[in-house]
């Protein structure tokens, strides 16, 4: 057998992390990849609206030259080529103006309400894609979530099982150590002996996946190709989520070069390394990408952006009814802002959520209102999300 580094951590936490390794059957063949830009997406700078006539104005020495255009209103950044190459094939959905209900400016706050999807900050300490995977267990009974890290963040974390899985730089145990604890575990801990076991079959499968590491590729591309060969397999999860850091752009957020187009440039590979290394499972997977809150939309004195509201998110995959925009532009005349500084929110991104939920995993309304976002029945679905 062989072990992946990676190991020393599954042995450590293997209850926690792989509860059995054992994800069901149930709809296997519908995959959801939630992907979390964590520190507030500049959407103006994702996805410029250089069709509307304030734009240059208001956005100054960050409004974007080189844009990759979409129709008349809308293009994409420059680094977001894949994204481009996505929209053109109807496989990506831009939703622009979009915000949860939180309308401050602390990360921690709105990075919890994103997660848990409730209306306010630690309305609860689970998550709403827990909540989801939980309606679609009691259905079907198997669904299972994937968080490509350490721990699993709070929008995983609740009473349906998940897993954890993530790349450790720690020298892996040997086969003899490793023998010893699963002789250990079989004599005095069946439960330990699972999930240890789990643990192995799941680096072992993922370790196939993440031999690009050792080829340079890193970051964001490199859990991508982990992630499909997980959601590849024919009773893998049914959810995964990865995280990406990086977005508080507060200084010299730069425009076709600079930290931003950087994280912009990692992004758009790893959904294009997502979308390949799921081959045809692309077709029935759903990809979606969202941020906390958006930023100014004027830029501050140290060529950054500062915290703001409403920004943009993406929707991704096969089963997408893309190649055109999700949006109520409000435009971004001054009277137009919110409190005269902000992209005003048109779109809540919960109604977005709740229509993915329900078109492609079958989550009936009345658990999308009272388990998945609570208190959200008067908060309708979006409809036309996906392909009939």
């Amino acid at each position: 057998m062989t072990f992946s580094r990676r190991l020393v951590l599954g042995a450590g936490a293997a209850t926690l992390s792989f509860p059995a390794l054992s994800w069901g059957q149930a709809n296997a063949e519908k995959k959801l990849v939630l992907i979390v830009l964590r520190g507030g997406l500049d959407g103006l700078a994702a996805l410029p609206p250089i069709g509307d006539p304030d734009y240059i104005r208001m956005r100054g020495r960050l409004a974007q030259q080189g844009a990759l255009p979409l129709d008349a209103t809308f293009a994409l950044h420059p680094r977001l080529v894949n994204f481009q190459a996505l929209y053109q094939a109807g496989e990506l959905l831009p939703v622009h103006a979009c915000a949860t209900a939180y309308r401050e400016r602390s990360h921690f706050d709105a990075q919890n309400v994103l997660e848990t999807g409730e209306a306010r900050p630690f309305g609860r300490d689970s998550g709403w894609l827990n909540a989801a995977l939980g309606a679609v267990r009691h259905r079907s009974g198997g669904a299972r979530g994937l968080a490509l890290s350490a721990q699993a963040p709070l929008v995983l974390r609740g009473t349906t099982d998940v897993a954890t899985w993530s790349p450790s730089n720690l020298r892996a145990p040997d086969g003899d150590t490793i023998a010893r604890l699963m002789d250990l575990y079989e004599r005095r801990d069946p439960a330990l002996a699972t999930a240890l076991q789990g643990a192995i079959g799941a680096n072992d499968l993922a370790d196939s996946a993440d031999q690009g590491a050792a080829r340079g590729q890193r970051g964001i591309a490199n859990l991508a190709r982990v992630c499909a060969t997980f959601l590849r397999q024919a009773d893998g999860p049914t959810a995964a989520v990865i995280e990406m850091s990086g977005w508080d752009t507060h200084a010299n957020q730069g425009l076709e070069q600079g930290a931003l187009a950087r994280s912009l440039g990692a992004l758009d590979e790893g959904l294009d390394t997502l979308k390949s290394e799921l081959g045809p499972t692309w077709r029935d997977t759903l990809v979606v990408i969202v941020t906390e809150f958006g930023r100014t939309v004027a830029p501050n004195g140290a060529g950054g952006t500062d915290h703001g509201t409403a920004t943009a998110a993406f929707l991704a995959g096969g089963r997408v009814a893309g190649g055109r925009m999700l949006t109520d532009w409000p435009g971004l005349s001054e009277r137009a802002l919110l409190e005269r500084r902000d992209l005003r929110p048109t779109t809540d991104l919960r109604a977005v959520l709740k229509g993915v939920l329900a078109d492609h995993l079958g989550i009936a309304d009345a658990a999308l209102a009272r388990d998945v976002f609570p208190e959200s029945s008067a908060l309708r679905p979006v409809q036309g999300l996906l392909r009939a």
